[in-house]
């Protein structure tokens, strides 16, 4: 289950990030998750409060937004969204396609409390 490893460096990047201020006024952390970015978001919420369960980000949430694998069609035009990551343009069939969305994976925000100073 690769979403550990990904769930430790997401911990680990806001351990980094939030050095100097104290964990309690670390409220979430935020992710894009792409459709076919070969990640499973249920996992990585598992194995994230897993890892944080018993520590200082015991309270730290983990909220992910689902992206979704969206191509665009240089032949036709077409902007189309294609669960299975397929680079077929669903309209003309081409396949000169660029990817606009879909295979990310990124840590967006970490959310702190107002109070809190970094």
């Amino acid at each position: 289950m690769h979403e550990a490893s990904i769930a430790q460096g997401i911990i680990d990047m806001v351990r980094q990030h939030t050095r100097g201020c104290e964990t309690r006024a670390i409220r979430s952390v935020r992710a894009s998750v792409g459709e076919c970015s070969g990640v499973l978001a249920d996992s990585l919420r598992f194995c994230f409060e897993a890892m944080t369960a018993e520590t200082d980000l015991a309270h730290v949430r983990l909220d992910i937004e689902d992206v979704p694998f969206i191509i665009n069609c240089n032949d036709c035009g077409e902007t189309a969204h294609n669960p299975n990551g397929f680079m077929v343009c669903p309209r003309c069939g081409a396949t000169d396609t660029v990817v606009l969305s879909g295979n990310e994976l990124h840590v967006t925000e970490i959310e702190l409390a107002e109070e809190a100073a970094v």
